[in-house]
This record gives C-alpha cells, structure tokens and sequence, in this order.
C-alpha cells in the first residue's frame, strides 16, 4: 500500500512539473520599447475619434506630477497607443498624447520603412514609447497599406481612406470657395460678371450669366462662386488695407466656353451685377502641414470672422491681421486672448474707504486666454485661420499671440 503512494506521489510532482514548464513556455515575452519594435499597448480600441478620446480621456492640462521634457507635456492619461479612426484630424491626435498639440513634430519619430512617414491613415496604430528617456510617436501601418501582425483586426477589408488632415477639410473647403474676405491680389485676377441675359438683376436658378476675364482655360461644366466686393478691411494698428469683404450672391457652372463665357445659376442669394467675381467652386486646400509654434514673436488681433456672428465658437474661420511678412505659415499655432478691462483702484484714504474715486489710479487687468486659432492660409498682411478650441468667449479684436 505504502509502495502505491509513494508511485501516485511521484507521478502528481511530475506532472506538476510539466505543467509548470508548459506554462513558462508559453508565456509571451515582454516587448522592448526601441524604435524599430512594434510595442504592445493599450490602444483606444473604440469608435471615439482622436479629439473624442482626447476629451473624454483627460487630455486637459495635467497636473504639475505630468511628465515633462524640455517643455514638452504629454497629457493626463495619455494612452499607450491609438488605433487612427476615419474623422480624425492630425489636431486631434496630437492633443490625446500631448498637452500642447503643437509640440506634435518634437515627438514624431520617423519610420524611414513606410512610404510617406509623415502621413498617417485611419487603421494605422500610432505608440507611445521612451527612447533615451524622451517620448516618441511611432507609426505601424494598418493593414490597408501594408502593415503586417498586430494592426487592429478588420471584420471586412476597405480601400484605403485619404490620409488625415491637420484640421477638417470640410470646414476650409467650404470656405476656400466662398471667402469672407478677398485679397487683393486675389480680387485682381478672378473673372468677373460681363452681364445678364435680359439684364435680369435679381438671379434665380436657370438664368444665364456671361463672363470674362479667366487667366486659366475654361472647361464646360466647372463651377464657380459669384462673389460681390464689399467694403475695405483696415488694418487696426495703422488703418491700412488688408483686403475686401466678400459677399456671396451665387453659384453656376460653365455651359459654354468662349469670351465671353457662359455660366448657368445655380443657385441665387441676392442680386448680382456686372462687374462680380467668379471664384473657383471646388479649391484645392493643401492641409498635409502640421501644428508649430511661430518661429518669429507674432502680437496681431482678430479683424473678421466668417458668417457675420458676433461670438465666435470653435471650427469657425476668423481672419488676423498677421500674415507671411510677419513670420506666419501654414500650421503655426497662436492662443487667443481677450483684452483685460481698465479699472480704478478701490483703495481710498477717505472716509468711503472701498469706493473708488475720480481721483483712484487707473488698473489695467491682465489678458485672459480664451481659445487657440491655426493658421491655414496666409497672404502678406493677414492670415485665414481656424478656431481649433474656444474656453471662452471669442470676439473680433482679441489679440493673438505665440502660446
């Protein structure tokens, strides 16, 4: 009896043992965070876009415990990895891992094995990791383009989405072919209004307009804008002019080539007259540049902004009077301040001690910061730009200034 035991007891301990060495066996290894290694981490692995997840995962400013290098901060909770999602923005995702977005080129790393580094695609997978002790984005390519093992699993394969922009293409777009305000150079060289079939003013849908004055080729069914030039826009600092209020009256497209040309309406919002513009329908807007701080000390203010509103909130288009001769390019990141207020100081040596007097010294109180704005396009003088966050009210006049 005593021998049976002893035969069960040495079985269990070697079975024991197998199971022990099976276990370490397959025990997946711990990654090594170098550049060149895929690293494992906790993506975002939902449908929130990158600025959803920004928001709903902390990327405010951190508490003075985030770690900082060379005032670079990554935001509180900033995740291990995130999986691009169609909708995103390069601002977007730069503010889920940072707490200032425009430091994105300080922490991007290169991958010099993906054709067109710089882009980044949804299905791509962006890391966090160390290197000498300082962090890095690295790039693993979805599978879409390439990417092999670890990319997010697909339930269906799709075609290639376009890389993500810096800021929504849609909002630029949409005001790219029905600007607020025209440059001059701009209003020099578009074709205009030569006149109405029946000298029909006020325009509706079918009527025939014919133009002249196109630099480019025109081709039947190209579209354009029709834009009246309204009212000069001055410069508050020395009152020159900057550029000229566009007022939109309609859109056509080309039914006939010639010269003049002939133009279809498409749709009519006020009178138009000989002597509008025609501005191209469909724009072209480069958006592939990244957010940066100006290289140069730029002090402008907020002089127009789009859709004649008197508060302005996030996404909306605002014109400054800042442009390429001050240092300004594509990209470059300004914070927005409202202008702090003059008061009389309170403290009083008479009897109505607390109430202030027509002989209390005068107090300027400090600017607050109330939003973030980006330039997309800039002219000599003045820059378009987008209002990318707004804590706060947002008027024109605010001044601009590097974050």
């Amino acid at each position: 009896m005593q021998r049976h035991q002893m035969i069960a007891l040495t079985i269990g301990i070697v079975l024991t043992a197998g199971c022990h060495t099976q276990q370490t066996r397959t025990a997946p290894p711990q990654p090594i965070p170098t550049a060149d290694s895929g690293i494992e981490g906790a993506p975002v692995g939902d449908e929130r876009t990158a600025m959803e997840a920004a928001t709903e995962t902390g990327a405010a400013p951190p508490p003075s415990s985030a770690p900082a290098h060379e005032g670079i901060r990554l935001a509180s909770n900033a995740p291990d990895s995130y999986v691009v999602k169609r909708g995103d923005t390069l601002w977007g995702i730069a503010k889920v891992f940072l707490r200032d977005p425009w430091y994105w080129p300080e922490i991007w790393q290169v991958n010099p094995q993906v054709k067109n580094p710089h882009r980044i695609y949804p299905g791509d997978t962006l890391r966090l990791v160390y290197i000498d002790g300082r962090p890095r984005i690295l790039l693993q390519p979805g599978l879409e383009r390439g990417g092999v093992a670890r990319a997010t699993p697909r339930v269906r394969s799709q075609p290639l989405e376009g890389a993500v922009t810096t800021i929504p293409y849609e909002t630029v777009a949409a005001f790219m072919s029905k600007p607020f305000v025209l440059d001059k150079a701009q209003i020099k060289s578009a074709p205009y209004v030569l006149s109405t079939r029946d000298q029909h003013v006020a325009m509706t849908d079918g009527d025939t307009v014919y133009a002249r004055g196109f630099k480019q080729p025109v081709e039947i069914g190209m579209q354009y804008n029709l834009v009246r030039v309204g009212d000069a826009l001055r410069d508050p600092d020395d009152n020159r002019i900057l550029g000229y209020n566009g007022i939109f009256t309609g859109s056509g497209h080309v039914t006939r080539v010639g010269d003049p040309a002939t133009l279809i309406m498409t749709e009519s919002t006020r009178e138009t007259y000989p002597g509008d513009k025609l501005l191209p329908g469909v724009v072209d807007v480069p958006l592939d540049f990244v957010p940066s701080s100006p290289k140069t000390r730029v002090n402008g203010r907020i002089i127009a902004v789009s859709d004649g509103v008197t508060v302005i909130g996030q996404y909306q288009v605002v014109v400054i009077n800042r442009g390429a001769r001050d240092g300004l390019t594509p990209g470059n990141v300004l914070a927005v301040l409202a202008a702090g207020g003059t008061i009389r100081d309170n403290l009083s040596k008479g009897y109505l001690s607390g109430m202030p007097s027509l002989f209390s010294p005068k107090v300027h109180l400090p600017d607050e910061r109330t939003g973030t704005f980006m330039v997309f396009k800039t002219f000599d003088r003045m820059s378009y730009g987008l209002i990318m966050e707004a804590k706060d009210i947002i008027r024109v006049a605010d001044h601009v200034e590097n974050p």
